[in-house]
């Protein structure tokens, strides 16, 4: 029979994960015709593979490695554009979520009371505390504030990365989809333009087993671009903002460096110290968190952190340059020559990062 239910599952070093996947679902779905799909970011750990051994055992199974792409969203939605099944279904790879709910989800939309169906952990008999640490709580609980106060609809768990849809709906809305960062049911909300009927299904969220967790703060720095994104209309491309984002904590560090090193060397000498610094400091966060899809990783990382030095070694000239005529002419206190230098540096640092650094991979 061909599937009714496909089930989407995004992995990244997931490889003592994936047989368990497969026969919790098994045990789950007795009685529904369904299949797995395993999205895999090209794991080092060898989950590709044991994916594929597994699907030649049996034919439910399917995989998807990806070669130089990454990212937990454009990972679902390729899986989920690669169904036929009339529904579709996301689950983390990590075993947290509780694949017992699905056929409960699945009736929710195959009656018509709703058109997303969502694995939540905040509404009655749903829990998260034995699942989460101290840090997932917290960017949980700031990303869920976020996500509230911009959903045209109520969601008590609009952070939740499990979740169900009807296919028609989902390809309705992918071609509108940002499909970057870990929050696609955010996304996917926000992009539909109208209010989709909401039932969340409460569960219970796991202690991980196997693996180690994706989610940091850098993953609600790019939740935040997203929400960002979606409020201007897609205005500005979402890695800009990201950048812009990163860019704004450079200055700060800059400007740190700089009331420190000013104290001891002249204001150019200090200007370019406090350059370097946040300089380093704007290629690193940028590499976890603006290119993390496209990462620089080993070897490759140091030959483009030095490759970042050199191409924005010329806008390190302008905003000496540009901050010491300000303050020669006494147009602006230290401070302010010193953020404008910093903010030249930013837009000349942001064209040359995305055509040469991350590209020269």
């Amino acid at each position: 029979m061909p599937p009714l239910l496909t089930i989407v599952v995004p992995c990244f070093n997931e490889a003592e994960n994936v047989i368990p996947m497969a026969q919790r679902l098994e045990a789950a779905l007795q009685g529904i015709a369904w299949e797995v799909i395993f999205v895999d970011d090209d794991s080092p750990d060898g989950t590709a593979a044991i994916a594929r051994r597994l699907a030649e055992q049996d034919e439910r199974v399917r995989c998807i490695r990806r070669i130089g792409r990454r990212g937990l969203a454009s990972a679902c939605i390729e899986g989920m554009m690669a169904s036929s099944a009339p529904y579709v279904a996301v689950i983390d790879g990590d075993l947290q979520h509780d694949e017992t709910i699905l056929p409960r989800m699945l009736e929710a939309l195959r009656s018509g009371r709703a058109d997303v169906a969502i694995g939540s952990r905040h509404v009655p008999g749903g829990e998260a505390a034995e699942g989460f640490s101290p840090l997932r709580r917290r960017i949980s609980e700031g990303g869920t504030a976020l996500a509230r106060a911009m959903l045209p609809v109520r969601v008590e768990d609009p952070m939740s990365g499990y979740f169900m849809l009807p296919r028609p709906i989902f390809e309705e809305l992918a071609p509108r989809l940002t499909g970057r960062g870990f929050k696609i049911l955010v996304d996917i909300l926000l992009s539909a333009g109208r209010k989709l009927r909401v039932e969340e299904v409460p569960y219970t969220f796991r202690p991980r087993v196997a693996g180690d967790s994706k989610l940091d703060t850098a993953v609600l720095l790019e939740f935040l671009a997203l929400l960002l994104d979606k409020a201007l209309g897609g205005l500005l491309p979402l890695r800009f903002m990201s950048f812009a984002l990163v860019g704004g904590f450079g200055i700060l560090v800059h400007l740190a460096v700089l009331g420190v090193a000013i104290r001891f060397m002249p204001f150019v000498n200090a200007q370019w110290v406090a350059t370097f610094v946040a300089m380093t400091a704007n290629f690193w966060l940028n590499n976890r968190i603006t290119y993390r899809d496209v990462r620089l990783r080993g070897p490759k990382l140091w030959r483009g952190l030095i490759l970042f030095y050199v191409v924005c070694g010329l806008g390190a000239a302008a905003n000496v340059g540009v901050a010491d005529l300000l303050l020669r002419d006494e147009l602006a206190a230290w401070r302010w020559a010193g953020a404008a230098g910093a903010l030249l540096t930013g837009v000349w640092n942001y064209a040359v990062s995305a055509t040469l650094v991350w590209r020269a991979r």
